[in-house]
Order: structure tokens, then sequence, then C-alpha cells
């Protein structure tokens, strides 16, 4: 899974999730600005419209920040927070160096628009929480409900990312703890991962699969042969161009919808974790449930955002 470039998505359920939020559920409601900044929802509404019409990757990244921002201390928005001369700040730190400028951009957007209505009142945390359940939705994902009332965090150190996000050298036992850890099960782990159906990896994360895999292949025979050869010709000049990349789902890139599932057992599992889903006996029945059944997804992703909120 493209984890250091779009990480672990379907992991929208992070932005309720008790396991990484550092607020209780009684303390989150879909209320909470209904008389302090009742035109707020309708504001993040029509600016990520504007800006997913406008850029049809922001989905994608808005996604790949809020897993980003959720797996170290919680979903507070600590992501956005710059470094300055005494500190270097989570968005600087080397995993995150990546993460997409548009991503950024539609929650400035949002929290400008919002200040401009009702100054000093709606967090950023709960602004990239609710626009990110709107891209999803947009491009085709499941709606669910966001409450909000979250708190911004006032720190943010770089020192505080490493161990706290997946790496896509990872072995699928060590992907499987550290989700176990975050307090859920192998099933609800390729549920969540589902969000590779939309987004992009750079060609580095995937480079070691294409070019000179072993002294007798080119590239990794668990690739279709087609599909490796293809992602050579795009990547050929990737050590000199280094914003290089593919999608995640080559079939519907901008879609969120089970044909990452069906790709990986087709061959087309763009990371070596990607294929790992498809070959370990623990996660592959999950994928097949999901790769047959689209409705099944979505409700099993639905669920997890409900029992997390």
């Amino acid at each position: 899974m493209a984890y250091s470039q779009f990480p672990l998505p379907l992991l929208i359920a992070l932005i309720t999730s008790s396991a990484v939020l550092p607020l209780s559920r009684s303390q989150l409601s879909e209320s909470y600005y209904q008389t302090t900044c009742p035109k707020f929802e309708q504001i993040v509404a029509d600016v990520v419209t504007n800006k997913q019409i406008s850029t049809p990757t922001t989905a994608a990244g808005a996604l790949r920040l809020i897993v980003h921002d959720c797996f170290v201390e919680g979903c507070d928005a600590s992501i956005l927070i710059s470094s300055n001369a005494f500190n270097t700040a989570e968005r600087d730190a080397e995993i995150n160096l990546a993460l997409p400028g548009d991503a950024f951009d539609v929650v400035v957007r949002a929290k400008t628009a919002i200040e401009l209505e009702c100054p000093g009142v709606v967090s950023c945390a709960d602004i990239v929480a609710l626009a990110t359940r709107n891209l999803v939705n947009m491009v085709g994902g499941p709606f669910y409900k966001v409450p909000f009332g979250r708190k911004d965090g006032l720190i943010s150190q770089a020192a505080c990312v490493e161990g706290n996000l997946p790496r896509t050298n990872w072995t699928m036992t060590q992907i499987i703890n550290f989700f176990a850890a975050k307090g859920f099960t192998i099933g609800e782990m390729v549920a969540l991962t589902g969000g590779h159906t939309i987004g992009f990896s750079h060609c580095k994360e995937f480079a070691n699969r294409i070019f000179n895999f072993s002294p007798t292949s080119q590239y990794d025979p668990a690739l279709n042969p087609k599909y490796a050869e293809r992602l050579k010709q795009m990547c050929a000049n990737y050590k000199v161009d280094t914003g290089m990349s593919a999608f995640n789902d080559v079939m519907t890139p901008g879609k969120f919808d089970n044909m990452y599932f069906q790709n990986l057992r087709n061959g087309l599992g763009l990371l070596t974790t990607d294929t790992e889903l498809y070959a370990d006996p623990r996660t592959r029945p999950f994928v097949d449930r999901y790769a047959e059944d689209q409705k099944a997804f979505f409700e099993d992703s639905e669920f997890l955002m409900n029992d997390y909120e």
C-alpha cells in the first residue's frame, strides 16, 4: 500500500475513530456549530466542490492528508502547522514531504471563507474532517455522518511522526500488527485500505518492482506483464523527474469503487504491499469479498465509520 504516498486509504473512519481521536464520542455532535456558525457545512461544501471540479486529484489528496494527521496524536489538524526556526513540524517529516499541496489548499480556502462568516469559531480539524467526507462522496464513495467539536492541536513535531505511520517496505505481518495496535481487525484493515481506489503513488515507491527486480526477471513476476511494461515506460525517467507517478487504480483512478480489489486479483496491484494483500491467506478472503461485492465494501466501510464515531 502506498502508505508514504497515499497512505492507507479508506481510512476515513479515522476521522471519528476513538483509537486515534483524543476526544470521547460524547464530546462530538453533528449540531455542534448549529448556533455559532450555521453556514459552516454549506461553506465547506461550496469550497470543496469548486476545488474538486478544478483539480480532480483533490479528493485523493485530502484523504491522504487526514490519515497522516489522525495517526499522529489524533485528528487535531496539527499536520497543517508550519515549521519555524525553533521547531520542525509534522508536515516536514520525511514521510510527509510528498503530501499534495491541493489538500492543504482546499482546507485553507475553506478556513478563509468560514473566518469571514464566523471568525474564531470553527476548528481546522473539523474542516479537514468534513471536507474529506464531502470530497470522497463526490467521487462516488459512501456518505457518512461527521460529528464536530474537535479542537486544533497546538503542538506539531516531526519527531512524533516516525513509527506512527506505516511504511511501504513493511511486511504484511507488520501492517496487521500496526492496525491491531490502533484497534482494527484484519478484515477492517482490508476494508479501510480500499481507499487506494483513488490517488496515486510516485514511481520511486514501486521502481524496485519494475526495474532489475531479480537476476532472472526485469520486473516482479507477480505483476501482470503488460501492466509492468506500461509502468516501465511511464517511470523511465523517475530518477531525474522525482515527481513521476502512476495511479493506484489503473482502471478507474478517479472513482471511489471496488476496482482496487478487482485489480489485485489480476496482477494490477501497484506496490508490493498491494500484491501481498491478495497473496497473504489472512487478508485474501476479504479482498475477494470486496472485489465481488462493492455494496459489501461500502457497507463495511460505513459500519466502521459509525462504529468509531
